[in-house]
């Protein structure tokens, strides 16, 4: 299909399709020398192929000129087929970065906890009777956190919306497990607004109550921080439980932790998500803003993260 002509010398459209589907089919440039005569005399057709580097041809570029093309314009016109090759990779590079967060968007919520799911569930059922009116807070609330975590729009999120989810979440565990579990929040409101990937501290917070307070014998705390840090903006998700062995973040990082080698004890994976986050984080701004986990056994987990208040191109 010719998706463009510029310029005169349309009576050549089929002639240059058939040149096209020529030079595509053998990755060559494809010369046509006097495809009948036009106004200003003998006509010269080139179709030039459009290379994709481990893709093969894209398509065909085509210029028509009065006479024999010379080495100068045959050159220029494979210079141009060149740019036209790379512009057409620089797209193919965004989509399938884009095609890439959504799968590490889909994965991160695959891993969201089932054992969160049945227990929210079987939390509030344990209230329908005894405090009806309970029961249906906390309807609400599992209904607006699932809406938020599988919403299908958008890679990014901002901080103010992802809080709110996390507040969502905790109410339905608090419901759970009642005075054992204290939460502490210090956010500074001036960085409400600030940009990061969708769902990037949910799992954090998720792992802070399975594995630091859920196994505690008399619960524990959580202490979510958000401080303004100049042009970043610093996050910390802490708890006091069972921490782990930092040993294990220096020989198998984040991702040997999910395999199921760490402290969890139950044959699911030690900690949800971390390295998907970690990922995300470093894809959209670079590596020096990766998750910091701070741990040691008896002692607690506190895992960090710094966002740029404002990166050009990311948006929620």
């Amino acid at each position: 299909e010719v998706l463009a002509w510029d310029g005169p010398h349309a009576d050549l459209v089929a002639a240059f399709a058939d040149a096209a589907r020529r030079a595509v089919a053998s990755e060559r440039p494809v010369l046509v020398a006097g495809p009948g005569q036009g106004e200003h005399g003998a006509r010269t057709l080139v179709a030039q192929p459009l290379l994709i580097e481990n893709s093969g041809a894209a398509g065909a570029l085509g210029i028509v000129t009065g006479g024999k093309p010379g080495p100068g314009l045959l050159g220029a016109l494979a210079e141009v087929a060149r740019y036209a090759c790379g512009q057409l990779e620089l797209a193919e590079l965004d989509a399938s970065r884009a095609r890439l967060d959504r799968a590490e968007v889909r994965a991160l919520r695959a891993q969201i906890s089932p054992h969160f799911i049945y227990n929210a569930l079987n939390t509030i059922a344990s209230f329908v009777r005894t405090d009806p009116a309970r029961a249906r807070e906390l309807i609400l609330e599992f209904a607006d956190f699932t809406r938020y975590s599988f919403r299908a729009a958008g890679e990014f999120t901002v901080l103010s919306d992802e809080l709110r989810n996390i507040e969502r979440y905790l109410a339905l565990e608090r419901a759970r497990f009642g005075d054992a579990l204290q939460v502490r929040l210090r956010i500074a409101p001036e960085v409400l607004g600030v940009v990061l990937p969708f769902l990037a501290l949910q799992p954090l917070v998720e792992n802070a109550v399975r594995h630091g307070i859920a196994g505690r014998r008399g619960g524990g705390t959580i202490a979510i921080v958000a401080t303004d840090a100049g042009t970043d903006c610093l996050i910390s998700v802490e708890d006091d439980g069972a921490g782990m062995d930092p040993d294990l973040l220096r020989s198998g990082a984040l991702d040997a932790i999910e395999s199921g080698s760490g402290p969890a004890g139950s044959g699911e994976s030690a900690h949800v998500g971390l390295a998907n986050v970690d990922d995300r984080l470093r894809a959209a701004f670079g590596n020096d803003y990766g998750l910091i986990v701070e741990t040691a056994p008896g002692a607690g987990t506190k895992v960090s993260l710094r966002v740029p208040k404002f990166r050009p191109g990311v948006r929620a």
